[in-house]
């Protein structure tokens, strides 16, 4: 799947499901494992459960391949792998700790939310 068919879909997937501070990174030349790293806001375990299960959803359906997903068992902190995408799904507390964003922040890509339709983009977070 193209990588922005499978960004749009994943961001579109957080959206469904009340993702809060959706925000996406390139990690093109920090890591040849992944080009995308997604981070999104969940407010209890079972939302965080519910993002990751809903993306896993939404990318098959799409015909995307979903390669694994860790951290479902307890929901504080969920890792979806789509091989050059990487969705990680955390509680405030958890997202604020490991502060994600430093490590792969240095390039925010402007994606538009509330849909592909919508007018407001996005924020880069630096």
């Amino acid at each position: 799947m193209d990588l922005r068919k499978l960004q749009r879909v994943v961001v579109d997937a957080l959206e469904d499901v009340k993702g809060q501070d959706i925000r996406v990174f390139n990690t093109t030349g920090l890591t040849e494992l992944f080009d995308r790293v997604i981070l999104a806001t969940g407010t209890s375990n079972r939302q965080t459960r519910a993002l990751a299960s809903h993306v896993r959803e939404k990318v098959k359906a799409a015909g995307g391949q979903v390669v694994s997903v860790e951290g479902e068992e307890t929901g504080e902190w969920v890792l979806v792998d789509l091989g050059d995408v990487v969705v990680h799904l955390m509680q405030p507390a958890i997202r604020s700790y490991y502060n994600l964003e430093e490590l792969w922040g240095g390039k925010p890509v402007r994606v538009k939310l509330g849909g592909a339709g919508a007018a407001g983009e996005a924020a880069p977070r630096r």
